[in-house]
């Protein structure tokens, strides 16, 4: 992947999560971080090439190299010393949207359907092949950046 190509995908993910931020979705997560424990849920985020680059750049950004290790079926970005995200600025989609219950329930699709079509348009361009689970779609996308 080029250099190009990977800052204009970060670019056009992150015009979606800015356009997700201005849509008035009701919700009651309180960041206690149960989203963040997969192993409670049941649920992991699938991250889509875009969004992986984005999280990855995140993960450069707090200062590390690679992705950290997932303890205990938590999310490896789940800081478990300050219960906060790693990447919180840099957060998939799916977190961004609350896959999990104890933030209210996923948002209702349709009203972000147009969202979840650029993001898979980004991946397709990339070359990706659809969603992965967050750890690997991170861990191949911190080798992308490299």
């Amino acid at each position: 992947m080029r250099r190009d190509q990977i800052q204009q995908a970060i670019a056009e993910v992150r015009a979606v999560y800015a356009e997700l931020a201005k849509r008035p979705i009701e919700r009651s997560c309180v960041v206690r971080t149960e989203c963040c424990q997969f192993n409670l849920t049941g649920l992991t985020p699938h991250l889509t090439l875009g969004e992986a680059l984005v999280a990855a750049k995140g993960v450069r950004a707090a200062g590390r190299k690679e992705l950290p290790k997932s303890v205990a079926g938590a999310c490896p970005l789940l800081k478990l010393e300050t219960g906060r995200c790693l990447i919180y600025q840099d957060r998939p989609f799916g977190c961004r949207t609350h896959f999990c219950d104890a933030a209210g329930g996923p948002y209702p699709r349709k009203s972000v359907l147009d969202l979840i079509r650029r993001l898979e348009d980004v991946d397709q361009r990339l070359g990706g092949d659809g969603s992965r689970k967050i750890e690997g779609a991170v861990e191949a996308a911190l080798d992308d950046l490299s």
